[in-house]
């Protein structure tokens, strides 16, 4: 398993009725909501780590903090970029930003940690 420092990832989506504040509950706007793009971010992170990882191995996101600072209309492109910034054992950080075709909408670290996914589940049982 080997991780790179620098490694990045960058995915683009366009923003869906599906993805607003208005249908996610978390405003009443027709406008890409904040739940929308943090799991844009986490799942560009995890698809920044495909090929690097153990077969026996995942990762389950620990922490992020977000900023989202420009509303993005539907239909509007959202292009996305993780870039892994530090390795710390089993930790790993992305530095995440997502932009519109207009402006950057969002910026994020976020921390990662790798587990094994049996023993991972077996321990909420």
């Amino acid at each position: 398993m080997e991780i790179e420092i620098g490694k990045s990832f960058t995915q683009e989506i366009t923003v869906r009725h599906e993805d607003t504040a208005a249908v996610l509950g978390s405003g009443k706007l027709e406008v890409f909501a904040t739940p929308a793009l943090v799991a844009l971010m986490e799942n560009t992170a995890i698809r920044c780590l495909e090929g690097s990882l153990d077969a026996e191995s995942d990762t389950v996101g620990i922490e992020i903090n977000v900023k989202h600072v420009k509303a993005t209309p539907v239909g509007r492109p959202v292009r996305c970029t993780a870039t892994v910034a530090e390795v710390d054992g089993r930790r790993v950080r992305f530095n995440v930003e997502a932009s519109d075709d207009v402006a950057v909408i969002g910026t994020a670290t976020h921390d990662r940690f790798i587990v094994n996914p049996v023993k991972f589940m077996g321990k909420l049982k």
